[in-house]
């Protein structure tokens, strides 16, 4: 499939402090042409036109009503995390656009971190590592 017939992604920018990261944007160039925020703010008017999606990483592109008018084959938000309240959801929706998010996608991570805190406290681990003796 060629790059033009992919679906366009808006995303931010890839790598960068907010930027999508690279691995992931790698995966995401398989199945769609990423447009970042520098390219489709260069040329709004063509850009516009291709991006179906919005790939929300690290609560950035801000969606704005302004955006979301300039974007006018856009069918979903598509949010990298769990929570979606950094997101117009009214504003959004009211473009006839959905938003999707990953719900479960740190579940386990949260509950392994959280148990290895809880042992750690129990068994005073910060308080015995070598890291705190002084000298």
């Amino acid at each position: 499939m060629a790059k033009e017939e992919l679906p366009g992604v808006l995303i931010l920018d890839i790598g960068g402090t907010h930027g999508v990261l690279e691995n992931l944007a790698a995966l995401l160039k398989k199945h769609f042409h990423l447009i970042t925020m520098k390219e489709f703010l260069g040329n709004k008017e063509e850009m516009g036109k291709k991006i179906q999606s919005i790939f929300v990483f690290w609560c950035r592109p801000t969606i704005d009503r302004e955006l979301l008018e300039s974007l006018p084959n856009l069918k979903v938000v598509a949010n990298s995390g769990v929570g979606v309240d950094h997101l117009d959801l009214k504003l959004i929706s009211s473009f006839g656009v959905k938003v999707t998010n990953t719900p479960h996608a740190v579940a386990d991570p949260t509950a392994d971190v959280g148990m290895a805190l809880m042992l750690a406290s129990a068994r005073r681990l910060v308080e015995g590592s070598v890291l705190n003796f002084p000298g």
